[in-house]
């Protein structure tokens, strides 16, 4: 791990753009890097469409990743390091969603010029809409197949409306298929790149999901069939009307997300007694915790450590199945395994399974004989930076690039993608890439005064309202949370630290009084001789022991020390800045822009 000296970092932010946004650590944590405490802050200033705005040029669906995000920037969060819980920085953008307005007149006008450029999106799930979204403003002919009658891919499928209406995903995917320069052949499944890539198309980009569920072949699969689902394909019949209902017993097989759906909606189809039954333990499961939690509060038992054998059935008809009871054991390793415990196998008595034990990539429509080479796992070689293929002129995304991940990834990887493809009909090289847009500028308003809120209180995270349960439970189609009003969302926006606010010192401006070591409230700043990095973390006023934060070090001062601040427990409080009587400590705003395919043009 690297140290960062502080000389030059203020004046040349962008060389420093990437030890600035790692200091934030919510928008580091974002696969899209989103600029989380500036929407944040518009939402305490009532600036909503503003908010909106910020968020649909980072990540496109603000309003369904308000309410579906699996928020990977949550745990990161500073607060987290105040008190136990962390910003809801995924519910507060739904507010911004949620309190817009009409933002149409905000959204990039329609391009009528043409580039000469066509390019084919296969699938239109959250990645392919991302490339079209940075495509289209660039004059790209831009051609979207996907199999359904209706754009958003898994997000329209698999994602019950009872966590997201309907008429947020036409909203935010209408946004995306407005600006222009698209056909849109819905309906029309693809079926052999070969003759896609025959069409003359100058790039092509697979989105296409990963759209096959893992299923168990267990004695009796074949013979109780009738009554044995496997998850993503059930919850897309539900979500497109074909199913309507459910047995009265219904047992749930897995841990992830996708089993969290499964439950929850079999509750509101008829299904009185769900149970959800995994293999392993309750906190090694992959489905968030707050999914894991509603499904609990709409009284559905997890039961963990059982390990599916049998299906048990009767006269063609699902009976049950039997589970093997294990248990888990370490290695001297730490390493996990699961063995019999021991226990008598256990019979639980079901009308109906719902498969949800993973999903898989399905790529029979490509050929391979063409020259794009795949793994041993059946996935497609794919660059992880530039999501170019083997094949130079294919690209891919989201769930078809890497496997099953969420929408936040898919995002991610569309905006990469379309840098590549840019670069590429461009006949540039897709490695050589624009840097990020960055700034950080002064936030002092006078001697001791700044542009933004630095109180740092003591508030417990507020807990997003909720429809009552008993009437949640009687439409599959009535969302359950409801959402903050915009008085909670004040509240809960003002527990953000602004870690954006970057603490910038100025060597030659420093007289070494240490008053800012006296008023640090998290005792990070500490004047000392200089050393290496492991020894110097180790005798600072408080040891900084997590090394996957840099620290931030001065250059040579007037007695010989140097100045150390352990970034990972500072709060940007800006009280070192109060304090300081030369001004060698100030408050700078950084905001970072991820490179977008419009920025490939501007560097021609």
């Amino acid at each position: 791990m690297q140290r960062t000296r502080t000389e030059g970092l203020a004046e040349e932010s962008v060389e420093g753009s990437d030890y600035f946004h790692k200091v934030v650590d919510c928008q580091w944590a974002c696969p899209a890097h989103t600029p989380v405490p500036e929407y944040i802050r518009l939402i305490a200033e009532g600036r909503y469409a503003d908010a909106y705005m910020i968020n649909w040029r980072s990540n496109v669906f603000p309003g369904v990743l308000g309410r579906t995000c699996d928020r990977p920037c949550e745990p990161a969060c500073r607060r987290g390091r105040v008190e136990e819980e962390p910003v809801a920085i995924c519910r507060l953008k739904r507010v911004a969603a949620d309190n817009k307005g009409d933002v149409a007149a905000l959204m990039p006008p329609p391009v009528t010029a043409r580039n000469g450029r066509r390019v084919a999106l296969v699938g239109a799930g959250p990645a392919s809409l991302t490339v079209a979204r940075d495509l289209a403003p660039l004059g790209y002919e831009l051609v979207l197949f996907d199999a359904e009658a209706k754009a958003g891919g898994f997000i329209r499928s698999q994602i019950p409306r009872f966590r997201l209406p309907e008429e947020v995903i036409d909203e935010e995917v209408g946004y995306v298929t407005g600006l222009g320069g698209m056909e849109l052949r819905l309906g029309q499944r693809v079926d052999s790149l070969k003759g896609l890539l025959e069409q003359g198309f100058d790039a092509v980009f697979v989105g296409s999901g990963a759209p096959r569920g893992r299923d168990l072949d267990l004695p009796g699969r074949q013979e109780a069939a009738a009554n044995i689902h496997i998850g993503i394909d059930w919850l897309s019949s539900v979500s497109f009307g074909h199913v309507g209902k459910i047995g009265r017993r219904v047992i749930v097989l897995g841990g992830g997300n996708t089993a969290m759906d499964c439950c929850r909606t079999s509750r509101r189809l008829g299904g009185e007694d769900v149970k959800v039954i995994v293999r392993s333990g309750f906190d090694e499961m992959k489905a968030s915790p707050w999914e894991k939690e509603d499904a609990i509060h709409e009284d559905i038992p997890i039961i963990n450590y059982r390990v599916p054998k049998e299906f048990t059935h009767e006269n063609g008809r699902l009976t049950g199945v039997i589970f093997e009871v294990v248990e888990a054991r370490y290695d001297d390793m730490g390493r996990r395994k699961l063995v019999p415990s021991g226990q008598p196998d256990e019979h639980y008595e079901c009308d109906d399974v719902l498969v949800a034990v993973g999903q898989e990539n399905a790529f029979p429509w490509i050929e391979r004989d063409i020259g794009l080479a795949f793994d041993d796992w059946g996935l497609p070689k794919v660059d992880e930076t530039t999501m170019q293929s083997t094949l130079p002129n294919v690209f891919f995304g989201g769930d078809a690039a890497f496997g099953p991940k969420n929408i936040i990834w898919a995002v991610a990887h569309g905006h990469e993608a379309a840098v590549s493809i840019h670069l590429f009909c461009e006949g540039r090289d897709v490695g050589d890439r624009p840097g990020p847009h960055a700034s950080l500028v002064s936030q002092k308003m006078g001697i001791h005064e700044w542009s933004y809120d630095n109180d740092v209180s003591n508030d417990r995270r507020y807990r997003v309202p909720m429809r009552e349960k008993a009437e949640a439970l009687k439409d599959v189609r009535l969302e359950v949370e409801l959402g903050y009003d915009q008085e909670l969302a004040l509240r809960e926006a003002e527990r953000c630290l602004n870690c954006d606010v970057q603490t910038v010192f100025t060597d030659k401006l420093c007289i070494e009084c240490d008053a800012c070591v006296d008023i640090c409230p998290m005792d990070c700043i500490t004047f000392t001789e200089d050393g290496e990095e492991d020894e110097l973390r180790g005798r600072l006023k408080a040891p900084a022991l997590n090394f996957e934060q840099d620290l931030y070090v001065s250059g040579r001062l007037g007695t010989g020390r140097i100045m150390v601040k352990d970034e990972d427990v500072c709060l940007h409080c800006g009280l070192c800045a109060e304090r300081c009587p030369t001004g060698a400590w100030d408050m700078h705003k950084f905001y970072l822009e991820t490179t977008k395919a419009e920025a490939a043009c501007r560097t021609r």
